[in-house]
C-alpha cells in the first residue's frame, strides 16, 4: 500500500499551481513512496552514542579582525571610469 495517494499528489500539485493528469499523479505517487521508503532506512541506524552536531566536520569560522582603514581617494576611484563628472561615475540610464 502506498503512503502517498494520488489525491494527495493532486492536492499538492494544485497548491503549487501545477496541472497534472491521472497518469502523472500515479507516477509521482509511486516515486514519492519510493523516496519515503528510502528515507525511512535512516530510522534503522543506531544513533544511541552519537552526539548531536550541525556539521560532520569540525569547522571554525575564521574571520579577520575588523580594523577600519582609509579607503581609496575619490580621484583614484574615478580616474579609470570611462565617464565621470563631479567625482561620480556616470552610467547609462536604465529608466525612462
Amino acid at each position: 500500500m502506498s503512503r502517498i495517494s494520488t489525491d494527495q499528489v493532486k492536492h499538492v500539485a494544485n497548491l503549487a499551481r501545477l496541472s497534472i493528469n491521472e497518469e502523472d499523479a500515479e507516477l509521482f505517487a509511486s516515486q514519492l513512496d519510493a523516496i519515503i521508503t528510502f528515507a525511512e532506512q535512516l530510522n534503522e541506524v543506531d544513533t544511541e552514542n552519537v552526539k548531536p552536531t550541525s556539521h560532520v566536520l569540525d569547522m571554525k569560522n575564521i574571520m579577520r579582525e575588523d580594523i577600519p582603514k582609509k579607503g581609496l581617494d575619490n580621484e583614484e576611484v574615478v580616474k579609470n571610469a570611462p565617464d565621470h563628472a563631479d567625482g561620480y561615475i556616470r552610467v547609462p540610464s536604465i529608466l525612462e
